[in-house]
């Protein structure tokens, strides 16, 4: 990673720079699960978010398509003064991460490091599943670098193809028998596997950990890669000096790609509280 400030920068601009905002994008609203949680551990921070909602899902998108979208998303959020940028969704961090989307010239961290960091250290069994979409499950992704770092790990992936759909309609309540019905089935397999941990692997998913939680057991721990990435996001910072100094409480800024009306309806399903914060529609 190149020196974010460049060579000739000084001490004024870094600190300029650490009043910059974190950049964090996602396909639709899943990555709203991440800004709660820089909201939470970060409170003194700004947010701009991009949610690409007229384009959701990615996660049945060809490689070729997830790519070209990731790299217009980055491309919004660059035109912005940002420090750090989170790509909080699963399906990028599958499928892009080894691609010139990747900036080098600040922070910047997908979902699946921080996840099997959490997962491995959380694992007693040394048997982890993982939940996600059709693209990040068929990547492999998880599955390779548990591999690399904790080769005795066994990990069991399920995809979860109809999962967005329903929690970006609304379809997220704990009794919601379609719902429940649709995610027995997905988890069902894993279950049976006897894992001691459960890697949400789509930034979607948290807003219906109760239920998950509730089909897999008390004894099974869920990781939300989204909550898991915030933490990273802040680490790094603080590793670079870049943690914002503001003493006032920060600023959250959305942008969608299409109704910003439905995004207001439905954000807070994901925040768990109303929308704070400005929200535009953009066309890149």
């Amino acid at each position: 990673m190149r020196d974010i400030f460049g060579k000739e920068t000084g001490l004024t601009d870094k600190e300029k720079i650490k009043n910059y905002a974190i950049g964090v994008f996602d396909s639709g609203m899943g990555g709203l699960t991440a800004v709660q949680e820089l909201n939470r551990i970060m409170p003194n921070e700004n947010i701009i978010y991009f949610g690409d909602t007229a384009r959701i899902p990615y996660g049945s998108r060809s490689r070729e398509t997830i790519l070209r979208y990731a790299g217009e998303d980055v491309a919004f959020l660059r035109r912005h003064e940002i420090k750090m940028i989170i790509a909080a969704c699963g399906t990028v961090s599958s499928v892009a991460l080894d691609t010139p989307i990747v900036t080098d010239d600040m922070p910047f961290t997908g979902v699946i490091a921080p996840a099997i960091e959490a997962a491995c250290k959380a694992t007693k069994k040394k048997r982890i599943g993982i939940i996600g979409t059709p693209a990040t499950i068929k990547s492999g992704s998880y599955i390779k670098a548990i591999a690399d770092t904790h080769p005795d790990v066994m990990v069991i992936p399920q995809a979860c193809p109809l999962f967005v759909h329903l929690v970006e309609n609304g379809y997220t309540d704990f009794n919601n028998p379609v719902t429940r019905l649709v995610a027995e089935e997905y988890l069902d397999p894993v279950k049976k596997e006897n894992v001691d941990v459960l890697i949400l692997g789509c930034t979607h998913y948290p807003v219906i950990a109760d239920l998950i939680g509730d089909i897999m057991g008390k004894d099974v721990a869920l990781i939300s890669a989204g909550a898991e990435a915030a933490k990273f996001a802040k680490s790094k910072l603080h590793e670079l000096g870049l943690l914002s100094d503001r003493e006032c409480k920060g600023k959250n800024t959305y942008y969608v790609s299409d109704s910003t009306e439905m995004f207001e309806e439905n954000a807070v399903n994901f925040l768990r509280e109303d929308v704070r914060g400005d929200v535009f529609r953009s066309d890149f």
